[in-house]
């Protein structure tokens, strides 16, 4: 059956502004217990405004905020931090250096001394951190102290956890694990999460839901699948990955392209539009040149380019083309090596059933 159970966080109408400048607008969220949020954006974008609101850092202008059906903060109520079952993670661990890992774990629990020490010894474990609270913040790894933050934020068994970029100062070769760990432990407990990153990576491995935020707006809410497969817009889809743009007029609902003719219904005769094309869904027909199969329609027409620069990244290679139709630059991704040399000539085709069409940006 499906949850019908209320959402643990609700964020209505947030707006804040300094200077008389808006940096949240009217953001609105959602969030479930155990579920992931990730506010996701480019810095300056509001995403750690929005979240020392809900932590009650800050006070918003206009909005509320409510954890389990309470109203904790409004324009006429306010709700201190302490008092609001949050728990907060950053990219500082900010654990204090002078207490043993297990005096960490314990700060702000109640006075029942074993009660502390059997949630202090749970949350060890499931952290993987048995028979470290002797231990001291300076004995420990990177990995090992974001772990222990994590053990202390979740030890008062707050309703709701805020992370703002808590994984960033972390080697890239812990990070996945550790935010793996993390996030396991989080769903166990049923805590409701906002994440905070600027890493689309980061927000699609962690998240149940993205909402992508830009000049203090969310312009785009949804589960990771449907934000990467359907962006509201060309700048939304690049937030994501490289793109290929390709201009042109619609008329007729055709707009022509180097590989044919495209359907752009919607837009009025004379309106440009940009075709977005991600570079692994740019294909090359090695077996063209006038000799191949004839295309499918899901292909489109093939369109020749010459090799200007490749790229080697590891698990892929990068190939720019520049397009015998018009002389633009088209970037195509090939899995594995693939280095020819520049000068190659080269027939592309691209997934037409990937393209997204939007009206020109200005």
């Amino acid at each position: 059956m499906p949850d019908t159970s209320p959402p643990r966080l609700v964020v209505s109408g947030l707006s804040r502004a300094f200077g008389g400048a808006p940096v949240v607008d009217d953001v609105s969220l959602e969030v479930a217990a155990g579920q992931v949020t990730c506010l996701l954006g480019p810095s300056g974008c509001g995403k750690s405004t929005t979240l020392r609101m809900i932590a009650g850092v800050d006070r918003p202008d206009r909005g509320s905020i409510r954890i389990d059906g309470r109203l904790i903060c409004d324009t006429t109520t306010f709700t201190p931090p302490e008092a609001r079952s949050v728990g907060l993670m950053f990219q500082d661990f900010a654990l204090f250096p002078h207490l043993t890992v297990a005096q960490n774990v314990a700060f702000g629990l109640g006075t029942d001394r074993a009660a502390r020490q059997r949630r202090v010894e749970e949350l060890l474990e499931r952290v993987n951190l048995s028979g470290y609270g002797p231990k001291h913040p300076h004995q420990l790894s990177g990995g090992e102290q974001q772990r222990v933050a994590l053990a202390r934020a979740l030890a008062p068994r707050p309703r709701v956890m805020l992370m703002d970029e808590p994984f960033s100062g972390l080697d890239n070769r812990l990070r996945d694990g550790i935010r793996d760990t993390t996030l396991e432990v989080l769903k166990e407990e049923g805590t409701a999460v906002v994440l905070v990153t600027h890493e689309p990576d980061e927000a699609m491995r962690m998240a149940d839901e993205i909402a992508l935020m830009r000049g203090g707006r969310i312009v785009q809410r949804g589960a990771p699948y449907n934000i990467y497969n359907k962006p509201v817009d060309k700048a939304a889809a690049a937030f994501f990955s490289d793109i290929n743009v390709i201009r042109g007029t619609s008329r007729g609902a055709l707009t022509d392209t180097p590989f044919g003719a495209f359907l752009t219904p919607g837009f009025a005769d004379g309106a440009e539009v940009e075709i977005i094309i991600r570079p692994q869904h740019l294909k090359i027909d090695f077996d063209r040149g006038g000799r191949g199969p004839n295309p499918t329609a899901q292909d489109g027409t093939p369109a020749r380019g010459v090799l200007q620069r490749a790229r080697y990244l590891g698990r892929e290679s990068l190939v720019d083309f520049r397009m015998d139709h018009d002389g633009s630059i088209l970037t195509a991704s090939v899995p594995g090596v693939f280095l020819p040399k520049p000068g190659t000539a080269l027939w592309l085709m691209i997934r037409r059933d990937r393209c997204f069409v939007f009206p020109v940006s200005r």
